[in-house]
């Protein structure tokens, strides 16, 4: 650990702050002048560069591009989860700066424009270069020819497509597909679109009755099921998820009004500290 007159750091302390989320790394770069200048002068720390929860919602233009600077052309991935404020500008000037991207994730960025992505794709398919993964759910607008667009640049034409499960699709994984969304057989619409993990639907998967985006399909959030049929009604939740009779029955619940949340809404109960259990947000709000 550096020590207050700047020395500097351990090695194996630097190695370490390779591996933290944006947020974490910046706020090291805070704690004392040789954390900074370590940083600064090593770009394997901000060689992948991730956006989520708290940043996403401060992150501008100008911001991105400070941040990835640090890079030094050799950025190779670059994932902006919900960033609202980035722009056609600040995503294609970093693309400009560092043209050998494998990864773009640009899910939620609703200030990007579906021709803005294409001629990101474009960027960085030149020169036979290969960009792996690319996802846009989110971005409003997409029409299939711009999907058919960035298939032919990513060369996805022939690609089997891999299924997607509702209630995984929010984990990476290598088994993802190249570009996360695709064309909805129930309304058209390019989204992403999701299989069903139940064995009867599979079994009959031929017929695509339950394969869809989360507009016209409604799943479990727990295991990703359709909620099709009379024995799958969709069971109350206190979050505004959808859960299957199944999953209500194991997910604990509210002590008030015997509601559950979902694993990823589980951050929202409210612990009771004389007694066992929880009490959910609007049971909170109408008794505290």
């Amino acid at each position: 650990m550096a020590d207050h007159e700047g020395t500097s750091p351990n090695e194996a302390m630097i190695l370490a702050l390779t591996y933290l989320p944006l947020f974490e790394l910046l706020t090291m770069a805070r704690v004392c002048t040789s954390f900074r200048d370590a940083l600064k002068n090593d770009t394997l720390p901000w060689l992948k560069i991730v956006v989520d929860r708290p940043l996403n919602c401060r992150l501008s233009d100008d911001r991105l591009l400070e941040v990835a600077s640090m890079a030094k052309g050799r950025l190779q991935a670059l994932v902006l989860i919900n960033c609202l404020n980035i722009t056609y500008y600040g995503l294609l000037t970093v693309i400009h700066h560092n043209p050998r991207i494998t990864k773009l994730h640009v899910p939620g960025c609703t200030s990007l424009s579906p021709g803005g992505v294409v001629r990101a794709v474009k960027l960085l398919t030149k020169d036979n270069h290969r960009l792996r993964s690319l996802k846009i759910s989110g971005v409003y607008g997409v029409r299939p020819e711009d999907l058919q667009t960035l298939h032919g640049l990513m060369d996805q034409t022939q690609q089997k497509r891999d299924k997607i499960f509702y209630h995984l699709h929010r984990i990476e994984s290598n088994d993802d597909p190249c570009i996360d969304v695709d064309i909805c057989p129930k309304c058209g619409d390019v989204r992403m679109v999701f299989d069903c993990p139940r064995l009867l639907c599979r079994q009959q998967q031929k017929h695509g009755e339950c394969r869809g985006c989360s507009s016209c399909i409604v799943r479990c959030i727990e295991c990703g099921v359709c909620m099709k049929g009379i024995d799958q009604e969709v069971e109350a939740a206190a979050c505004a998820d959808a859960l299957c009779l199944e999953c209500w029955l194991k997910l604990p619940k509210c002590n008030f009004c015997n509601k559950p949340y979902c694993s990823l809404h589980a951050d929202q109960q409210h612990i009771l500290s004389d007694s066992a259990g929880f009490i959910c947000a609007t049971c909170h709000s109408k008794f505290s």
